[in-house]
């Protein structure tokens, strides 16, 4: 180990990775981030996402009359996630989380000129489980590109950057432990093909999840409760993130604890410009909440499935059916006011912070998004009728499994019910659609009790979909510090995980489900956390 010598060293350079490094730089400690990527994505997966971030008490909220607290979001979270022991390491990470979501985190993001729109979203409402009581998914202006890319800037021009380097195309394929304690990592230089041996007084693991470079990985470890994987599965998340560390560690006796603990998606379609390669790269949709969700037959599921409500119940209702995908059915009405994708690349207005074409998106529909969608993925059918909608769904799937005659029936009944009137909605979708206009962050992006099967409103639009691998909910056990511990509660001297890989906190700190915006947020916790641990400081 005396090739390299180093003080502090960060496994990965996406948003946890950064925010250790920044915690460091900023207490005058030297680090070094081994980044597997090349420079220019620098960021990580944060870089591509929407930039929704789960804050509670923010002036935001206040202006908005939203009434929220700490107590009251650790009740959402303790019950949402589903949690047996309120004195778990998971739970204690929430708890953290929810006492300092503004103090460690926004206030944090704020200081580097991330701004926020002045609208709080409200995801996850919950099915049959509560999950949040109030709207708390606060949208990053310019999403997570502008986000990560003011971080990353911040980095590199730190007072201290002289105290910092990087190591770009470095794979670290194992971290060395002697007696209880982490004296550096074995990395792979991908350029010169050579093998490196680095020691260090700290090792930070901030490598992500299982979720991404592996998909047969994230199958091995399927949560029973989604029964089978299915056939098709899409990578939603990041390509090096092939739990590389998670299984070094387990070789030494720490294992990662609720790894089958998976934050999949329900509306995923193969990306329109998929990377090459042994990954099946997909883009993952936010689907109308007017659409009717039906399976692969044509059958409309009940309870429907109604976007913002729980995501991991659409994926277990979509499991149980025979072909395991499924297809959400709506207008062009419907899809240029509600349809939008989880990711920055498409919501282009969010992104460039474009005001004027936000506005006009929101007041007359983003017809460019649709239209871009139906121009570039197979799996937007569109058709003028039923009949020629369905027979084009048999012609995509090459199968002739949707049934003209159920989904016909199913979507009469549903606008039959509209027809009828407010005062009479008896259909569950009908009255959640209801109680979301009833707040006017969502009233904006719903449309008004929009009819299926209705000529002014056409074409009608049929989308495949297939589940999505995002994130892990479960990774490497820390305590309140960061700091990794093995199966009898030891820590593991001068090892720290964070973001992703340590299952956003204790190995999970969500429990079975998440909040939504609790991920980007948590990587900043943790990584700040074991930044700050390190020098010696508490937050």
């Amino acid at each position: 180990m005396n090739t390299l010598k180093y003080e502090n060293i960060i496994v990965g350079g996406g948003l946890a990775g950064i925010s250790a490094a920044i915690e460091l730089l900023d207490n005058n400690k030297k680090v070094l981030i081994i980044e597997r990527d090349i420079e220019e994505n620098l960021g990580g997966l944060a870089k591509k996402s929407f930039g929704g971030i789960l804050f509670s008490g923010t002036p935001q909220q206040k202006r908005a009359g939203i009434k929220d607290s700490a107590t009251l979001l650790y009740e959402d979270w303790m019950r949402y996630g589903e949690f047996t022991e309120s004195n778990g390491l998971g739970a204690k990470w929430a708890k953290f989380y929810s006492d300092h979501s503004i103090s460690i985190i926004y206030n944090w993001l704020i200081n580097k000129n991330i701004k926020f729109l002045p609208v709080v979203n409200w995801p996850e409402r919950g099915m049959h489980i509560k999950g949040n009581s109030v709207p708390r998914w606060h949208i990053t202006w310019g999403t997570g590109y502008d986000l990560s890319n003011k971080v990353v800037k911040y980095l590199l021009n730190h007072p201290n950057k002289e105290k910092l380097e990087i190591k770009f195309q470095h794979k670290v394929e194992s971290i060395v432990i002697e007696n209880k304690k982490a004296v550096g990592v074995t990395i792979f230089d991908e350029s010169t093909k050579k093998n490196v041996s680095i020691a260090s007084e700290n090792v930070i693991i901030a490598s992500g999840g299982i979720t991404g470079g592996d998909l047969e990985l994230v199958k091995k470890h399927w949560h029973p409760n989604h029964r089978t994987p299915p056939d098709t599965l899409l990578n939603g998340s990041h390509k090096y993130a092939d739990g590389t560390i998670h299984l070094d560690l387990e070789q030494k006796g720490i294992h990662a604890t609720n790894l089958n603990r998976q934050w999949h998606y329900a509306a995923g379609i193969p990306a329109p410009n998929p990377e090459k390669g042994k990954f099946r790269d997909g883009l993952s949709l936010v689907p109308p909440r007017s659409a009717i969700w039906v399976d692969s037959t044509g059958k409309r599921f009940h309870p429907p499935l109604v976007a913002y409500t729980d995501t991991s119940f659409f994926v277990e209702n979509i499991l149980k059916t025979k072909h395991q995908y499924s297809w959400n059915i709506m207008n062009w009405k419907i899809a240029i006011k509600e349809l939008a994708v989880s990711g920055s690349e498409y919501m282009t207005a969010f992104r460039n912070m474009d005001k004027l074409t936000l506005v006009k998106d929101v007041l007359f529909g983003n017809k460019a998004l649709v239209n871009r969608l139906i121009a570039e993925s197979d799996h937007f059918v569109v058709a003028d009728t039923i009949d020629e909608l369905v027979k084009k769904m048999n012609q995509q799937g090459n199968n002739d499994v949707v049934d003209l005659e159920i989904l016909t029936k199913d979507l009469q009944n549903y606008d039959d019910e509209i027809d009828r009137g407010k005062s009479y909605f008896n259909d569950e979708q009908l009255r959640r659609l209801v109680n979301f206009r009833l707040y006017r962050g969502d009233k904006i992006r719903t449309s008004k009790f929009q009819k299926i099967v209705d000529p002014k409103a056409g074409p009608l639009i049929a989308v495949k979909q297939y589940i999505l691998s995002r994130k892990s909910l479960g990774g490497i056990p820390t305590n309140l510090n960061s700091q990794v511990i093995n199966k009898d509660g030891d820590v593991i001297t001068g090892l720290y995980a964070v973001g992703e890989s340590a299952g956003f906190g204790g190995g999970g700190i969500h429990g079975s489900r998440s909040l939504e915006g609790t991920f980007l947020g948590s990587c900043i916790l943790t990584g700040r956390v074991a930044g700050a641990n390190i020098s010696g400081i508490k937050l």
